[in-house]
């Protein structure tokens, strides 16, 4: 094996043990459904209700992710910007939750208590671009379902 080939499979095995391992599919079909939203949408907040949780650990895509969430994503917005609004996503539920999104551009965005009501979480895009947002609601320690009420808005977090 010459001293290239060594040098490629040494830079190939440490981008392996770099990257996150990624068990979230936002190939599949949301559970609870795809919406579509433009900017001014009304009513603000739209509200999913759902259940909260799943059984694969957060933690793989990496920090700050954490809780328990399913494969597939929960909701899978279609937005459409164009203004300066921004675009809040928030939890609401009476256990600790998590939530996770991948954005149009393929970021992964993570929360556990940044909302404003405790343990709820929120995340928000202060100049959203139009596209695919795919969003897992999780819970904090528990693989369970729980009832759980995403919020998205222009005007106001959780």
């Amino acid at each position: 094996m010459t001293i290239y080939a060594k040098i490629g499979v040494a830079v190939a095995a440490a981008a392996l043990t770099i990257a996150p391992t990624v068990a979230q599919n936002y190939n599949l079909d949301p559970a609870y459904g795809t919406f579509a939203l433009a900017t001014g949408f009304e009513p603000d907040p739209y509200q999913v209700e759902l259940r909260s949780g799943g059984p694969v650990d957060a933690a793989g895509l990496g920090s700050p992710c954490v809780g328990y969430i399913a494969n597939a994503p929960d909701v899978r917005l279609n937005f459409t910007g164009g203004s300066s609004l921004p675009l809040v996503f928030s939890v609401s539920a009476s256990v600790d939750t998590t939530l996770v999104i991948n954005d149009p551009n393929g970021e992964w965005f993570c929360d556990d208590d940044g909302g404003n009501n405790g343990l709820n979480p929120a995340i928000s895009f202060s100049q959203p671009i139009s596209g695919q947002y795919d969003i897992w609601i999780g819970t904090y320690s528990n693989t369970s379902l729980q009832p759980a009420v995403l919020n998205i808005s222009e005007l106001y977090s959780d």
